[in-house]
């Protein structure tokens, strides 16, 4: 049979669907107390994890943070992430793997997706930049004011309304180093990489148009004066497709015009000390 993603095993056992003993076996793996999943031999993503804690404070509670923003299509944390649920009423007792956080949350600030209970974007943006540090929680702002088209400004609204809540310092400082066009979580951390080295703040998603070909490219970041643009290439780029889509085009116009194109990878654009910030110096200079 095809079982649901996730279940309370309480409930299946009841069913006659399985037994307590081959829940406990190899078929099935327990990610909260009494919430299993059907095991795939990989270890459970964040988005199954947050899926379990859903269920686990199902009538209590609602997914926050990293997990709302996974859910909402907005992916910015690691992948060993905890799931995150904010606790509206009753108990939850803490597990592994689960952060719980007990905070006020309005009605209107909760969505339904698939059944489950969310913050909204807002509010998750707003969550996250008040726990998490000035670089990630830029990220995550970013990434859900790109996904759901929210203007960041909307965050003072929470400040305002939650006056008293954790964090709130935090909130002014990431409005004035978002950018709600990055492309990726990466684009932002690069971004930040740079100008936490010295660097002018960079235009996001420049773009370059060939007059020619009557073709254009959107830039990751660009300083335009300078002609220099920058790209963070992620696993799309490293494809013999993406090689040779990358060397021509619009981006071989650019270069041809005089300009430089600077290109960095997942663990330089995350390295405060390694070359980008080299290259940052570099340029300053």
């Amino acid at each position: 049979m095809a079982w649901p993603e996730v279940f309370r095993g309480s409930a299946a056992v009841a069913a006659g669907l399985v037994t307590w003993g081959r829940l406990r076996g190899p078929r099935f793996v327990r990610i909260f107390p009494d919430v299993y999943a059907a095991a795939t031999g990989a270890p459970p993503s964040l988005a199954l994890r947050s899926r379990a804690a859903a269920l686990l404070v199902e009538g209590r509670g609602v997914l926050s943070g990293y997990s709302a923003a996974e859910l909402l299509g907005a992916s910015c944390g690691p992948f060993d992430a905890p799931a995150e649920v904010t606790l509206l009423r009753g108990r939850q007792r803490a597990h592994p793997g689960l952060l719980v956080h007990r905070d006020a949350v309005a009605p209107g600030e909760t969505w339904r997706l698939g059944g489950v209970a969310v913050t909204s974007p807002v509010r998750t943006a707003y969550d996250l930049v008040r726990r998490l540090d000035d670089v990630e929680g830029v990220v995550a702002l970013d990434r859900l004011a790109n996904r759901h088209r929210f203007a960041p400004d909307l965050l003072l609204n929470f400040a305002v309304h939650y006056p008293r809540a954790r964090g709130n310092r935090r909130v002014a400082a990431a409005l004035a180093r978002a950018a709600r066009y990055s492309g990726s979580p990466m684009e932002t951390r690069l971004r930040l990489l740079l100008v936490d080295a010295g660097l002018p703040r960079p235009q996001v998603q420049w773009v370059v148009q060939d007059p020619v070909a009557r073709t254009c490219v959107w830039l990751d970041l660009a300083y335009p004066e300078a002609m220099i643009g920058i790209e963070y290439e992620g696993e799309q780029h490293t494809t013999p497709e993406g090689v040779l889509r990358d060397a021509g085009g619009t981006r071989a116009w650019w270069r041809g015009a005089g300009a430089s194109t600077a290109t960095r990878s997942t663990r330089s654009a995350t390295s405060r000390g390694g070359s980008s910030t080299s290259s940052a110096a570099h340029w300053r200079a």
